[in-house]
């Protein structure tokens, strides 16, 4: 109504119920199945959260301008999209027809587009010269490429004085609550946290539908494990094994093409340990061993009562600075102190001691690998709505019109049950909304279909947003209680007894039977009109 900007989408009713199933269908897979710990953390996490993930100084993308149209364009993409207009030009006419593949050569182009992602700037900038990269809009050269930051900042409270981004991923808040989470789980190794929730990202050019935008829904495990050795493979293996059962068992296939909807990333001891040096609080596993073993390692042993007197006021921050230190840097200093008798801040020799030492230890403490799937929601969510698509040719037999079906699974479908009364007759409504009623009671969502059109118009406009069940209450419910029930995609029709038909819808909805089964123990409808 009062305009909009491009990334920013609504969702309505059935969009919001089937986002909101397959969440759900996330949760269940994972975090109850996998006894995972989740968190909802912030969407404002302060600027030094950030800043020490890396985020506030490298989350950026490549950005060129066309000075003339005043267009700003994402580097990579648009290389992407001129060789491959290039490519499409060349291979399907004569070359003469692309001049610019003639120059550079096919396989150069291929080549160029295999590693697109992987370009840094000046590459992309001297592509960009050496092709003749222009502006598809426009045929204008555009701007060298330079660096855009991805984050939403703002600030906190009416001084603001303090800056604070939308965060562009779920992940920081859970490793800041590591330790929290290790406390939870009793201080028990491997474990995992999950956060299911918005994320920002303020892309230079949204494209595709959802599968570009500027805010998204995230779902993000942080898998904690022991060994690098096991990261690297049984728990990555593990991960993306179960991330293709959860994909299938929400519907999604593969026929878009290339969309990146989920990513299983090896962030190793990265963020907690860049949490840890920042804050000062060590974001480790303190592990109880069976038995004492001997530790080699560095020690450093300031002289406080010569370090007191030289540099006064500086004196706490100089054995805050030593504290923090671990074993690598202080083996380095080591090395400098008996060389250089001193280091960069002038500690000297009799000041600072520094030396290896081997002590008995009954626990061991170290910084756990972790392994980071992480789910685009709404990409799922568009991918599956793209496969799902399909057209019911016309069938003029029975003067049914080409119809679209959305062939949604059951456990996702944002209504499930479609209740048709046969007519708009009093004596049918009491039962259809009982039935609808007990439905809802069991957690299965439905709609009752009461209008004047004829129970194949209905079924037909219900299977274009996706409802996999239709059950007919009709003349033969109000002799003998029994129902039909219909499959949306066969227009088969099987009829039982209200329990009965409950059940049918009620076992899918869980993963527990399929129609095929349901078939063969419910009787085929005589007396419905096969839809």
């Amino acid at each position: 109504m009062e305009g909009g900007n491009r990334g920013l989408f609504d969702y309505g009713p059935p969009g919001t119920a089937l986002q909101t199933n397959i969440g759900d269908a996330w949760r269940k897979h994972f975090v109850l199945e996998e006894n995972i710990l989740e968190l909802n953390c912030t969407t404002l996490p302060p600027e030094p959260v950030l800043k020490t993930s890396g985020h506030v100084d490298k989350f950026a993308d490549w950005m060129c301008k066309d000075p003339v149209k005043g267009e700003y364009l994402r580097a990579d993409h648009l290389v992407e999209s001129v060789l491959e207009s290039r490519l499409s030009r060349g291979l399907n006419g004569p070359y003469k027809d692309s001049p610019k593949l003639e120059e550079a050569g096919a396989s150069e182009y291929h080549n160029t587009l295999a590693k697109i992602d992987n370009y840094d700037g000046p590459e992309l900038r001297e592509l960009i010269k050496r092709l003749d990269v222009r502006n598809p809009d426009g045929n204008g050269e555009v701007n060298p490429p330079t660096p855009f930051n991805l984050m939403f900042k703002s600030t906190i409270g009416p001084s603001a004085a303090a800056p604070v981004y939308l965060r562009p991923e779920t992940a920081q808040g859970q490793f800041l609550n590591f330790k929290k989470l290790l406390g939870y789980n009793q201080g028990a190794m491997p474990f995992a946290s999950a956060s299911v929730g918005k994320a920002y990202r303020n892309e230079i050019l949204p494209r595709s539908g959802l599968l570009r935008v500027r805010e998204f829904l995230m779902a993000e495990i942080e898998h904690y494990a022991v060994e690098s050795s096991i990261v690297d493979n049984e728990t990555l293996g593990y991960f993306l094994g179960r991330v293709m059962l959860f994909l299938l068992k929400i519907g999604l296939l593969t026929s878009y093409g290339w969309i990146e909807c989920v990513g299983c990333a090896d962030r190793s001891a990265f963020d907690l340990t860049v949490h840890s040096a920042y804050s000062g609080s060590p974001l480790v596993v303190k592990e109880v061993l069976s038995e004492p073993v001997r530790v080699e390692e560095w020690q450093a042993v300031l002289e406080k009562k010569l370090v007191g007197p030289r540099f006064k006021s500086d004196a706490k921050a100089i054995l805050t600075s030593v504290e923090a230190l671990d074993q690598t840097a202080l083996e380095q200093l080591a090395t400098q102190l008996t060389e250089k008798s001193s280091t960069f801040v002038e500690l000297t020799s009799d000041l600072l001691a520094i030396s290896k030492v081997t002590r008995t230890s009954n626990t061991r403490e170290y910084s756990p690998n972790v392994i980071e799937p992480s789910f685009g929601i709404d990409r799922i969510l568009y991918s599956l709505l793209e496969q799902v698509y399909w057209h019911r040719p016309h069938d003029a037999a029975r003067a049914f019109r080409s119809v679209q079906v959305f062939s949604l699974p059951l456990a996702v479908a944002p209504t499930k049950v479609l209740i048709v009364p046969l007519s708009a007759q009093p004596q049918f409504m009491p039962i259809a909304h009982k039935l609808s009623a007990r439905l809802r009671s069991l957690g299965i969502s439905n709609n009752i279909d009461s209008s004047s059109a004829s129970i194949g118009k209905r079924y037909a406009r219900n299977d274009e947003p996706g409802t996999p069940l239709g059950i007919t209450v009709d003349f033969d419910t109000l002799a003998d209680g029994s129902l039909t029930l219909r499959d949306r995609d066969s227009m088969n029709q099987l009829r039982g007894s209200e329990d009965e038909v409950i059940q049918a819808v009620k076992n899918p909805a869980e993963g527990i039977e399929s129609w095929e089964e349901i078939s063969r123990r419910l009787q085929p409808s005589q007396t419905a009109m096969r839809t």
